[in-house]
């Protein structure tokens, strides 16, 4: 497992791809629509992980729900993983909890699940494996 990326989220991505374009020295690499989970996403390389920055594209996005709760910020830990499925039968056995039971389609050509925050010390955790 290795950290693949720190999601954060944002009001606008206008505004803030300015800001981490000044900050890292580098332009995002990719922003990709994810309409399922009503979000918009922008991806920057830092060596071997990557920050998303996430902004919501509709009022019941869970970003926007994020952003009302807690104002902008970082969102959630991804992890890399090399099988996913095996990843949550293991956490399962060892008493973590799922927002979801399934793996689905991700951003960054992904498949994703997270782990409730009340299994993780109040953070979001999120898995992902790159689709095959």
């Amino acid at each position: 497992m290795k950290l693949e990326h720190i999601g954060i989220a944002v009001k606008s991505l206008g505004v803030s791809d300015e800001l981490f374009t000044k900050l890292l020295g580098e332009n995002s690499y990719k922003q990709e629509r994810v309409d399922r989970e009503g979000v918009i996403t922008s991806f920057y390389k830092m060596g071997e992980s990557k920050l998303e920055l996430l902004e919501a594209s509709n009022s019941e996005s869970p970003i926007s729900k994020f952003i009302e709760k807690k104002g902008e910020g970082i969102h959630h830990l991804a992890f890399g993983v090399e099988n996913i499925l095996e990843e949550i039968k293991r956490l399962k056995k060892n008493g973590f909890e799922f927002i979801s039971e399934e793996p689905k389609e991700g951003a960054d050509n992904k498949l994703v699940v997270f782990l409730h925050p009340r299994s993780t010390n109040g953070v979001l955790v999120e898995l992902c494996q790159e689709k095959q």
